[in-house]
């Protein structure tokens, strides 16, 4: 092989790849971290209930939080609370995600940005998990265990 056709198959390969680095797919499931979640729920099978967790994004890149999964409830939605102008809060869809800014933590909070179940589809109790599915714009989906805890209170 010469050093002309060795140096042209590098290219090729670099060439490829950039599009992939650019949009930011290229990502280490660290690069996007969540971590202390747990749920509050107000009943049964049918109920709602509320996830909270710290979300972390390690990245340069700007990333959102554009769906979340898990077959615990009909519903799973990630909504934020808006004072109506009255002093009354509303809880609102997200529909189209949650802004993670590069190197930045956001926290999903009582009050504040959350992740919605609705239809709950078992009984939970305190100390049951349940598997949650985050998807993320740029770095894909990654899978976490949701605690119930509803004696916890803010920090």
């Amino acid at each position: 092989m010469t050093f002309r056709t060795i140096f042209l198959a590098a290219t090729a390969s670099l060439a490829l790849a950039f599009p992939a680095v650019a949009h930011g797919t290229l990502h280490h499931p660290e690069d996007v971290h969540a971590h202390d979640a747990y749920a509050r729920t107000n009943g049964g099978i049918g109920k709602t209930g509320a996830i909270f967790l710290m979300i972390h994004n390690n990245t340069e890149l700007d990333d959102r939080l554009i769906d979340v999964r898990s077959d615990i409830a009909q519903k799973v939605e990630i909504h934020t609370h808006k004072d109506d102008g009255n002093g009354v809060m509303q809880m609102i869809h997200l529909t189209e995600g949650l802004p993670l800014p590069a190197g930045e933590a956001h926290m999903l909070e009582r009050g504040g940005d959350h992740i919605m179940l609705m239809g709950l589809t078992r009984d939970l109790v305190d100390g049951d998990t349940f598997p949650l599915t985050l998807v993320f714009e740029n770095a894909g989906e990654t899978t976490i265990e949701v605690t119930v805890d509803n004696a916890r209170t803010p920090d």
